[in-house]
């Protein structure tokens, strides 16, 4: 079994520029000097619990698609190699694998930033390897980052697609949170309100639709709170803050939102601390973070 290297991501750099350089990621992906994140599906490698495994170039299985994510502080080229979900892992890890939803919010900032870069772009490299246009298999250029069409010469881009993401405070009561329940989840899990943005739509018009549509309630004082991209699928996740202008209006759709509850400030505080019957967003995402920062009184 390989050991992990471990670059120096304090000093981390996406290195743009370089992408368009001849042969980077093909000497990169022969050099013993690079780092490589294996991802797996959604999964990568851990060392241990909060600390993801790195290997050499050499070290990785083949048939992954690769891709070049920036250079660490020592100069060594970051990489990623990408495979798509598998029975098996494609090698034993130290500390196991994990997804980004269960092992994000316990990685150091730098990691978690990668591990979402590489998750992000590796499912575009594996989903979209056809033109849109014509139909013919793509070739990768842009060390990864883009793929070209070798019939009708169109580029391509991985797409990121704008989706907010709203807590939404009571319009009487300053200790009263609404957040709803999906459809899909169990009965005891709660998030904030989130939908895409739609062609033509500002994130603010996004914010009143969605909200209206899944909760029932118009909304005011919307406030940005900060941005998270998050790969499922290849989203920008931006946050928000509003107040609801009529409390009783709160109803859930019925259809994506199946209830939709008010909590006290006590309520969430327990709810984070692990305690109660009701489950809270991970913490490797932006919802807790809305959730959080409202709790504590800095939102």
């Amino acid at each position: 079994m390989s050991s992990s290297r471990r670059p120096a991501l304090e000093g981390f750099h996406r290195s743009a520029d370089e992408r368009a350089t001849t042969g980077l990621l093909d000497e990169a992906t022969v050099d013993d000097a690079s780092h490589v994140l294996v991802i797996a599906g959604d999964a990568a490698p851990l060392d241990e619990p909060g600390r993801l495994h790195w290997r050499a170039p050499a070290d990785v299985p083949e048939g992954a698609e690769w891709a070049f994510l920036g250079r660490d502080g020592t100069g060594a080229a970051v990489l990623a190699a990408v495979f798509a979900q598998a029975d098996d892992e494609p090698f034993e890890a130290p500390g196991g694998w994990a997804g980004l939803r269960v092992v994000g919010g316990a990685l150091p900032a730098r990691e978690a930033e990668i591990f979402v870069e590489a998750l992000s772009l590796g499912r575009w490299l594996l989903d979209a390897p056809y033109c849109p246009a014509c139909g013919t298999r793509t070739r990768g250029e842009n060390a990864g980052w883009s793929r070209r069409c070798p019939h009708c010469g169109r580029e391509h881009f991985p797409r990121t697609d704008p989706a907010v993401i709203v807590a939404i405070t009571s319009a009487r009561h300053p200790d009263l949170l609404l957040l709803g329940s999906n459809a899909l989840w169990g009965a005891n899990r709660y998030s904030c309100f989130a939908g895409f943005a739609e062609a033509g739509e500002s994130l603010e018009s996004a914010v009143h639709r969605e909200v209206h549509e899944e909760a029932g309630v118009e909304v005011e004082d919307v406030r940005y709170r900060g941005s998270q991209a998050w790969p499922y699928p290849r989203s920008l996740m931006l946050g928000f803050l509003a107040t609801a202008i009529d409390d009783e209006a709160a109803r859930a759709d019925g259809e994506e939102i199946a209830a939709v509850r008010w909590f006290t400030r006590d309520e969430i505080g327990e709810a984070l601390a692990g305690g109660g019957d009701v489950l809270l967003p991970g913490t490797a995402s932006i919802a807790h973070r809305l959730i959080s920062e409202w709790h504590a009184g800095t939102s």
